[in-house]
């Protein structure tokens, strides 16, 4: 797969960090296939650095309702 520079930083489950690096975002997309999720720190980081939205798709609310606990 072809990757492209994103236009805005990607947060990954695997460091919780956010990069623009494609070749960062490969490596990390693999790493996520066994490495544990973070998403507490994936959320916190995101609202530390100006995250006020959180839109999420697919069927459920469970992923609303984490980020409603964890930055209220």
């Amino acid at each position: 797969t072809k990757f492209s520079t994103p236009v805005c930083p990607v947060y990954q489950n695997v460091n919780a960090l956010p990069s623009t690096d494609t070749a960062v975002i490969k490596k990390n997309l693999i790493d996520q296939l066994t490495a544990p999720v973070r998403w507490t720190q994936l959320t916190q980081n995101m609202v530390k650095d100006g995250a006020t939205n959180f839109i999420e798709c697919g069927p459920g609310k469970v992923l609303q309702r984490l980020v409603k606990k964890i930055a209220p």
